[in-house]
């Protein structure tokens, strides 16, 4: 089969299209012919090495993906041949990932594709939509007529993240770039900042005349989530992706519960989801590339200026 293999960690120009064997189910795994693979800030951490969940090389990355069964191992009746699945499969010692014609995966973490998507469009959606579902919905609890400051709205999980939120019946206010405003307007932002000019803990106090919002949610790390606990009102709620930096008193002065979020891999989760995007309430932002282009995917994805997700088309359907 043809994969996009990573000889050796280091840039995005390393990536080498190979003829690797096709890999086989075992007990309790699900053959996938992929049709397509979303492209995620991990895989460009795990590409240059510098990331905790170290892997071996030679790599095949990619932690997206959706595409028709071929095959079931032994154990597997809740799926069949030429079922249609979109996962995101295991970080932790994968080096065999989504680039590629075939994966396998465990059965208990994929599921379904959502109807009416295209395969492109829903290999966006496990591990962006996923880590935004569980921080919103299911940590923060985001409830109607709350509001809440999502930082780095307009990337591949900050754009989910509004999605879902106003789905809950949430106001939102939003900070990207300028340059990513519309795209924010478009998906339903209430407010948006532009966090290269405006202060967003004083912006969050503007526009909740004083009171401070309900609860924050942060994609981009670094010292965001400490910044931003003056402009969330006591007893509030936070979540952050990546590990909190900063000062922290705040959240104990003001009794606010902070979550930190860190993907966990399963079934339920994705068939939570799916009911929103096959009713068109939410949808994936995405640019489409071919497999051979993923080193430009990978230069995207490391400027750091993203917008949604760039997905990697891999086989026809």
């Amino acid at each position: 089969m043809r994969a996009m293999v990573l000889p050796k960690f280091g840039g995005p120009e390393l990536f080498q299209l190979q003829d690797v064997p096709k890999p086989s189910p075992g007990p309790g795994e699900i053959l996938v012919k992929v049709i397509a693979s979303g492209v995620n800030p991990v895989d460009a951490k795990l590409r240059a090495g510098g990331y905790r969940l170290k892997i071996d090389t030679p790599a095949i990355l990619g932690y997206d993906a959706s595409g028709i069964i071929e095959s079931v191992g032994a154990g597997v009746p809740e799926f069949k041949p030429g079922d249609e699945v979109y996962y995101s499969p295991e970080l932790q010692g994968n080096n065999r990932g989504t680039y590629a014609e075939y994966n396998v995966v465990k059965a208990s973490i994929a599921a379904k594709k959502p109807k009416g998507l295209s395969f492109e469009e829903a290999a966006a959606i496990p591990l962006a939509g996923g880590t935004a579902w569980e921080a919103v919905i299911r940590r923060i609890n985001i409830r109607l007529g709350e509001t809440i400051l999502i930082n780095g709205a307009s990337g591949g999980v900050g754009s989910f993240a509004l999605q879902f939120a106003k789905a809950a019946g949430a106001k939102v206010i939003a900070s990207a770039s300028a340059k990513n405003h519309q795209l924010l307007n478009e998906l339903g932002a209430d407010i948006i900042i532009d966090y290269s000019k405006e202060n967003i803990p004083e912006a969050a106090l503007r526009e909740t005349n004083g009171a401070g919002v309900d609860a924050a949610f942060d994609i981009q790390g670094e010292n965001i989530i400490s910044r931003c606990l003056v402009g969330i009102r006591p007893f509030g709620r936070a979540a952050s992706i990546l590990p909190p930096q900063g000062d922290l008193t705040l959240l104990y002065l003001k009794n606010i519960t902070l979550h930190g979020v860190f993907l966990i891999r399963e079934r339920r989760r994705l068939e939570e989801m799916a009911l929103l995007f096959e009713r068109k309430i939410v949808k994936p932002v995405i640019e489409i590339l071919p497999l051979e282009k993923v080193s430009q995917a990978h230069e995207r994805i490391d400027s750091g200026h993203g917008r949604g997700k760039i997905v990697l088309k891999i086989a026809e359907n």
